[in-house]
C-alpha cells in the first residue's frame, strides 16, 4: 500500500453516505461515527498527512449533486460530522502516541543516566532518540530556583534554543530530579557551552558540565561528575554560574576518602574552637586569606578589617593550630584543611 492510495482506504463507504444524506437529510450514526473516529486514529497511526485526508473527504464531497438547497445543507452538515469524527480519532491517537513516545524517552534517560540499564534496550532507545553510545558524551546539568519539570517554561525556552541549533547532532534534554539536563556528544563543547548559557539567560542559579566519557555508561558517570560539582559549589559557596569538572578534580580527591579528610580537619583545625566566638571566625578569615592569594592587605579589606586586626587572627591561628597561614610549609595542609571544613560542613555538623 502506497502513501498515495492510503488515504482512500479510510473513505470507504463515505460516498454511500454522502449520497444517502443528500437523498434523504439525515446525519451519521453512533454506529458511522464510532467507525469515523476509528479509522482517523488508523489514519494517524498509518502516518497520513492531515491535509491530503481533508482534501480527500472534500473531493467525494463535490462528487455528490444536491437537488437543492436543503439537500446541499445536509450534505455539507453530513462532511461536518464525519471530518469531527476523523479528526477527534486522529488527534487522539497523535497523543497517545506523543505520551508513548514521552514515556519510552523518559525510562531511556532515566536508564541512561542512573547506570541502571538493560544493554539491549538502552541500544534500541539510542538508536530510535540519536545517540550513538559507542561514542564519549558529556551533560550538563542545570539548576535553578525552583524545580524544572517537563512542562516548565525554563525547560521549553533552553529545549527550543538549544536543540534549534543543535538538533541534528546527537543532542538530548530533559528535566531529571528538578534539574534541566543536557547530554551532547564529546568533542562537541559548544553545545554544552550554548546549553549553559542559555539555562543561565533563562534564569538557573548554576550550570554545572561534566567531562565526556566514553562507552554506554559515560553519559551516567559525566551526569554523576555534574552532579558532584554543584554539591561542591553549594558547600564551597562559589560565585560562578558556570562550573566545569575539569576544573575542579581536587574535590573529588579530597572527598574520596572522607574519614582521612574528617581526620585532617579535627586535627588541625580543631584547637581554633578554643577561641573566643568559637571556631566559626578564625575559619572564614582563613578562608579569605587564601582566597586573596594570601595577600593580608586584600584579605583584610574583604573582611571589612585593619591590616592589624587581621594580622592579629593570623596570629591567633598559628597559635592555637602550631601552623603558620604565611609558611608556605604549612599553607598547603591548612588550606586543604579549610577546604575540608567547608566540604564537611565543620564546624556546624561533626565531620
Amino acid at each position: 500500500m502506497t502513501v498515495d492510495n492510503l488515504p482512500k482506504t479510510f473513505l470507504t463507504g463515505y460516498a454511500e453516505i454522502l449520497l444517502k444524506a443528500s437523498a434523504t437529510g439525515r446525519r451519521l450514526t453512533r454506529e458511522e461515527l464510532r467507525r469515523h473516529r476509528a479509522l482517523g486514529a488508523q489514519a494517524a497511526e498509518a502516518g497520513c498527512d492531515w491535509r491530503q485526508i481533508l482534501r480527500e473527504h472534500l473531493a467525494a464531497g463535490r462528487v455528490v449533486r444536491p437537488r437543492s438547497a436543503a439537500d446541499l445543507d445536509g450534505v455539507l452538515a453530513t462532511v461536518g460530522q464525519a471530518l469531527d469524527a476523523f479528526a477527534d480519532g486522529y488527534q487522539r491517537a497523535q497523543r497517545a502516541a506523543a505520551h508513548r513516545h514521552d514515556a519510552a524517552r523518559r525510562e531511556f534517560i532515566d536508564g541512561l543516566l542512573s547506570g541502571a540499564f538493560d544493554p539491549e534496550q538502552l541500544a534500541a532507545g539510542a538508536e530510535r532518540f540519536g545517540l550513538q553510545l559507542s561514542h564519549a558524551h558529556g551533560t550538563a546539568v542545570a539548576v535553578g530556583p525552583e524545580a524544572y519539570g517537563d512542562g516548565h517554561p525554563v525547560v521549553r525556552q533552553v529545549g527550543a534554543e538549544t536543540l534549534g541549533r543543535f538538533g541534528n547532532r546527537g543532542v538530548l534534554l530533559a528535566a531529571v530530579d528538578g534539574a534541566l539536563v543536557c547530554v551532547a556528544p564529546g568533542g562537541q563543547d559548544e553545545v554544552l557551552a550554548h546549553f549553559a548559557d542559555r539555562a543561565v539567560a533563562a534564569g538557573a542559579l548554576r550550570v554545572a558540565v561534566g567531562r565526556a566519557q566514553p562507552g554506554a555508561a559515560g553519559c551516567a558517570r559525566s551526569y554523576r561528575e555534574a552532579l558532584g560539582v554543584l554539591s561542591v559549589a553549594e558547600r564551597m559557596e562559589f560565585e560562578e554560574r558556570v562550573l566545569h569538572a575539569a576544573d575542579l578534580l581536587v574535590f573529588p580527591v579530597l572527598t574520596r576518602d572522607r574519614q582521612a579528610l574528617a581526620d585532617l580537619v579535627r586535627t588541625l583545625l580543631g584547637p581554633l574552637e578554643q577561641a573566643r566566638g568559637g571556631a566559626r571566625p578564625l575559619l572564614r578569615t582563613l578562608e579569605v586569606y587564601f582566597d586573596a592569594g594570601c595577600v593580608t592587605a586584600e584579605a583584610a579589606r574583604r573582611l571589612s578589617l585593619s591590616v592589624r586586626a587581621l594580622s592579629y587572627r593570623l596570629h591567633r591561628v598559628r597559635l592555637l593550630t602550631g601552623a603558620d597561614p604565611a609558611d608556605p610549609r604549612h599553607r598547603y595542609a591548612l588550606q586543604t584543611a579549610v577546604i575540608g571544613a567547608r566540604l564537611l560542613d565543620w564546624p556546624r555538623e561533626e565531620p
